[in-house]
């Protein structure tokens, strides 16, 4: 499998799991629910939301497309279906059930598989490895906005 055809791949589970995420969250971000809530001072306006994801997909889908090659071990693929289902549910658990919590739960449990799938396979991936840091640097931004929705509602 050439690196192009990985890629394609990669970006194509990774975009069909946002839009999934997106069409599961009822109202989201205009909901009555969550224009309502006590939001942290420095949630970033609605449209950095989408340029982030954007770019943190095509980051992490380059990234995947050179880890799976480099590296064929059953851990790798076992952590990046988790960090798939982790990714897809979020917005479910937030948005639609406005489970606070749960979805504070599934976030961390997110940032900890991107963390681990990294950490364990930077020797494979060397410099490579920082196309995970993007996804990771924001996933700690919306950890901190999860939890001030969950400690100021």
């Amino acid at each position: 499998m050439t690196f192009t055809f990985r890629l394609v791949i990669f970006l194509g589970i990774n975009f069909g799991v946002l839009a999934l995420g997106s069409l599961s969250m009822g109202g989201g971000p205009a909901s009555e629910w969550y224009v309502n809530l006590n939001q942290a001072p420095w949630t970033p306006p609605g449209w950095v939301f989408g340029v982030a994801w954007f770019s943190l997909m095509l980051c992490f889908s380059i990234y995947m497309a050179l880890l799976w090659k480099a590296s064929t071990t059953l851990t790798v693929k076992i952590l990046y279906f988790l960090q798939v289902l982790l990714n897809g549910s979020w917005n479910y658990a937030f948005f639609n059930q406005h489970l606070v919590l749960l979805a504070l739960i599934i976030i961390l449990s997110l940032l900890t598989t991107v963390v681990v799938l990294a950490f364990n396979q930077r020797k494979e991936l060397g410099v490579y490895t920082l196309f995970a840091f993007p996804y990771m640097i924001w996933l700690t931004i919306a950890i901190s906005l999860n939890a001030y929705i969950y400690l100021y509602n």
